[in-house]
């Protein structure tokens, strides 16, 4: 039975934009085909008349309210976002696809950030220097910059914009948030918890949109900052056309993450790593391991313990306990399985054909299955290419050195790992691997909230991070003070430069 797609739409001082759209885009349920919403886009219009709101709205209040205030919300939003997780999940599933216990996960993670930002009184101190100079005292402060947008991806519809918008609200800011088209539900609840909680009208909206709505925030005069996550090609333009505009911008953009497979390493651990990160979320994580590096010694025996552990997965309808869901869309399920005919034509060795087999569903959903690639070589575009889904391929190499050379001259370096026994070895590695986020026999390091997330290279555009202080700091400005309280002993005319006595 089809049934009517519902209609999602801008959220606005906590309630539904109730304007009409001139153009829309459909959204669907990747296990199934259907269609199950109709998004409203944005006009350029419509993001000036959002920004011009929120920007009031922080200059009457929020950016100078006590952070007493601005904590008591924040701690209301973490348990709200707590209690409410579940739904949150729900959504997540019924629009990317992931399957329930991994979107779950994602919303999680996100909540340990909220955690971090309840902790802004602390993370927003200044220094003091008391008599730098004779009775001159000097010391720094930071003050929210005004209104910031966030720009995120379908991949983590409420992970990643849980990255950056409670550091963002617990700095002073006013934040608009543009989700992904693809996948819109998840941000719009997690907006309307804000509300409940109590944050001020006009200081988070949510813009639903395309290219046009992207385009009105980097060039609009009162947006002051803009964190991005997506696409190389995409964070690139982001980053350039905000910082002609004035703007400071956060642009993380893409990955092909390597796992480098020692001899010494326990083998069945790096099987269960390479296929939980290879496979989990069909792929379509920026820290997802694409590239397996495993020596030659070693390679046979890890690939027939991967087969074995793969035979073992069920692909299907993320609502019914399987291991991995949908591809997000049927255009991006067609692209990632035409590199599948890709690979074998350039002599990759097609070990497991995720075209092959069934899964659990009902309907016509977006699916492919795990795949896996032997004899991998660098000029493949298997390789180069930021598949962003269920392809793992195995490049075979012969040493530590060979593989290190091989992972420090892709030009992505968002994430990678080592499994490896040895500590020297360990410790090596992550000195000199040129990325900006290492595992050791771990597949997916993810920092936790009050470190930073970003990567190296082509995998982040700007010299910022998401959340952790770098978040604080790129949510923020300083202002150095010095001061002197009258003294009469200071008087008279000198135009010579001030000097410290």
């Amino acid at each position: 039975m089809t049934t009517t797609p519902t209609r999602i739409t801008h959220l606005l001082n906590g309630v539904p934009w109730e304007g009409t759209a001139e153009r829309t885009s459909p959204v669907f349920n990747p296990a199934t085909g259907e269609q199950t919403g109709e998004l409203d886009l944005a006009s350029a219009a419509l993001v000036d008349e959002v920004v011009t709101h929120a920007h009031e709205a922080w200059a009457s209040g929020w950016g100078s309210i006590s952070l007493a205030k601005r904590t008591q919300v924040l701690f209301r939003f973490r348990e709200l976002l707590n209690e409410r997780k579940e739904d949150i999940a729900a959504l997540i599933t019924a629009e990317h696809g992931k399957v329930l216990s991994d979107a779950l996960g994602e919303v999680t993670r996100g909540l340990e950030v909220a955690e971090f930002a309840c902790g802004i009184p602390h993370l927003m101190k200044g220094g003091f220097t008391e008599n730098a100079s004779t009775k001159v005292d000097v010391y720094s402060i930071r003050q929210s910059l005004g209104v910031v947008a966030v720009i995120s991806p379908f991949n983590f519809p409420a992970m990643v914009p849980l990255w950056f918008v409670p550091v963002a609200i617990a700095c002073g800011n006013a934040v608009v948030i543009k989700p992904s088209e693809k996948d819109p539900s998840a941000v719009n609840a997690v907006a309307e918890l804000w509300t409940e909680a109590g944050l001020p009208d006009g200081i988070l909206s949510v813009v639903h949109g395309d290219k046009e709505a992207v385009d009105a925030f980097l060039t609009h005069p009162q947006v002051k900052a803009v964190s991005f996550v997506g696409s190389t090609p995409i964070a690139k333009y982001v980053y350039e056309t905000g910082t002609a505009h004035g703007k400071r911008v956060q642009a993380l953009g893409g990955a092909k993450n390597h796992m480098l497979v020692l001899p010494d390493a326990d083998l069945d651990l790096a099987a269960d790593a390479a296929v939980n990160a290879g496979f989990g979320s069909a792929g379509e994580r920026c820290m997802a391991i694409s590239a397996l590096l495993a020596v030659d010694t070693i390679a046979d025996e890890l690939i027939e313990k991967i087969k074995d552990r793969v035979g073992k997965l069920v692909t299907g309808d993320g609502t019914r306990g399987c291991d991995m869901g949908p591809l997000v869309t049927a255009q991006h399920r067609d692209k990632v399985t035409s590199y599948l005919d890709a690979g074998t034509q350039a002599g990759a060795t097609l070990v497991i054909d995720g075209r092959e087999g069934d899964v659990d569903a009902d309907a016509d959903g977006y699916f492919l299955k795990p795949t896996l690639f032997d004899h991998v070589t660098t000029d493949m575009s298997i390789y180069q290419d930021e598949i962003f889904g269920p392809v793992l391929s195995v490049l075979r190499v012969k040493t530590y050195d060979e593989a290190l050379a091989l992972i420090n001259a892709n030009p992505y370096g968002n994430g990678t790992a080592i499994f490896t026994n040895d500590g020297g070895a360990a410790r090596r590695f992550q000195n000199e691997v040129e990325v900006g986020m290492i595992g050791v026999n771990v597949p997916i390091p993810v920092p936790m909230a009050y470190y930073s997330f970003g990567g190296w290279k082509n995998s982040l555009f700007g010299d910022t991070h998401a959340h952790g202080m770098e978040g604080v700091h790129f949510f923020t400005r300083g202002k150095v003070v010095t001061s002197r309280w009258l003294d009469p002993s200071h008087g008279g005319l000198e135009l010579g430069f001030p000097q410290n006595v």
